[in-house]
């Protein structure tokens, strides 16, 4: 979910000091509502509005994204699986989106088998831009989300931790990148363990396989 930071300038009652104030990141909700709040006061002489990239917004843009985030899916998590068959020199992605929309929770299950793949590490990449496109897809836009692999050098060179030396690895990078600017989407990296991510594993494995898996489904829980 999109967070959003405000800084303003306010006039204490009974005398023309004014003091700079800073808030945390907030949600785009209660960042309207303080705001709306400081208006009311009377004594707001400046409020200015910043993402957690540093842009700045003003109130207005605000307020209609809010009005488009009642629409579009929040609260994204994507989990992602690569593996690689050094025999067939196949690729299986295996991607799983959680998310909530029109106030129910949904899951997409997609799977992909690509060729002209080197290793698992680049196959995990490879999952990662899919799931990139998924979520433009399904017009994610705005926030923040959280991406789960068990690749700890994808995760590592997804997130800037690690360099990238390898050519191939840093072609899917770049794809990612450029997809995170156009939808204006902060990522949060996590490796997990593998045993926290089968779903996405099994998805790979079939891939692989040649079973082609892509559904949307609401969940119950």
């Amino acid at each position: 979910m999109m967070k959003i930071r405000i800084e303003w300038i306010y006039r204490i009652p009974k005398g023309n000091r004014t003091f700079f104030m800073q808030s945390e990141f907030m949600t785009l909700n209660d960042v309207l509502l303080l705001s709306s709040d400081l208006e009311k006061s009377g004594r707001l002489k400046s409020i200015e509005y910043f993402d957690q990239q540093d842009r700045s917004w003003t109130k207005k843009e605000l307020d209609k994204l809010s009005k488009i985030h009642e629409t579009e899916p929040q609260d994204v998590s994507v989990y992602v699986d690569g593996g690689y068959d050094k025999n067939t020199k196949l690729a299986g992605l295996g991607i799983v989106i959680y998310f909530t929309q029109h106030q129910k929770k949904w899951r997409i299950r997609r799977n992909e088998q690509i060729e002209y793949i080197t290793d698992n590490n680049e196959a995990e990449l490879a999952a990662m831009h899919v799931a990139m496109q998924l979520l433009e897809e399904n017009e994610v836009r705005h926030q923040t989300i959280t991406l789960y692999s068990d690749s700890q050098v994808a995760v590592n060179q997804a997130s800037g931790e690690w360099p990238s030396y390898e050519e191939n690895y840093r072609l899917w990078l770049d794809k990612i990148d450029d997809l995170k600017e156009k939808m204006k989407l902060e990522v949060q990296y996590v490796q997990i363990e593998r045993k926290d991510n089968k779903e996405a594993d099994q998805l790979a494995n079939q891939a692989l396989s040649g079973i082609e898996i892509f559904g949307k489904k609401e969940r119950s829980t």
